[in-house]
């Protein structure tokens, strides 16, 4: 009785897992974009079979790439639940204020060196929003949950790059504060209290020392 049940349980995996051919009843209307046929695909089966192999290539070096494998840019991703991008930070910069609504970030330096800052949860004794800083070199990695403030700062004179995971096909962006202009305004405030302010003086030493 056992290996019976086995030989059907068998049976009905291979007929699951064998490819099937989409009909024209089942395939998703071509008039629809390729990440909207994916999502309506029924199974993993049928949206491999909407994919060519070219599909699972994306090109960050190719002409007006955009800066983030995502659903849409790259749409083999439906489904995998992660996306990935690739920042340059020029020298003496700093990238806008943000967070990731859907995504926890994974940051990892390629080259260069890169300070962070980062916003938590988490407060201290006086009521004000932990600051967390981190100095990172080539091949070190930081963390940024999702739904915290960040930024990260190039302070030498050369570029600096990373490399960012998300946990989510569709992390999204919601910039805070564009950069060191967004630090003067009454509105934020809050945010202005928990990133530091004293990168100001070290923006203005790092143009003088590389000459910018």
């Amino acid at each position: 009785m056992f290996s019976q049940l086995i030989h059907l349980l068998a049976l009905a995996s291979l007929a699951t897992a064998a490819p099937q051919h989409l009909t024209s009843r089942d395939t998703p209307s071509p008039n629809l974009g390729l990440t909207a046929q994916l999502t309506l695909a029924d199974t993993t089966i049928d949206r491999y079979a909407l994919l060519k192999d070219q599909d699972f290539i994306f090109d960050f070096s190719a002409p007006n790439a955009p800066p983030i494998a995502d659903r849409k840019s790259f749409p083999a991703l439906v489904g995998t639940n992660v996306a990935v991008a690739v920042a340059e930070v020029p020298p003496c910069s700093m990238a806008p204020i943000h967070l990731h609504p859907r995504a926890t970030e994974i940051l990892t330096v390629t080259s260069g060196r890169l300070m962070t800052e980062m916003v938590t949860e988490a407060i201290d004794a006086n009521g004000n929003p932990r600051l967390v800083r981190t100095e990172l070199k080539k091949g070190q990695v930081t963390v940024f949950p999702m739904g915290s403030f960040h930024t990260q700062l190039n302070l030498d004179c050369t570029n600096a790059s990373a490399v960012a995971a998300f946990n989510s096909e569709d992390p999204g962006v919601e910039v805070v504060v564009n950069g060191l202009e967004g630090l003067g305004g009454a509105d934020d405030r809050e945010i202005r209290g928990a990133v530091s302010k004293i990168f100001k003086g070290e923006f203005e030493e790092c143009k003088k020392r590389c000459g910018l």
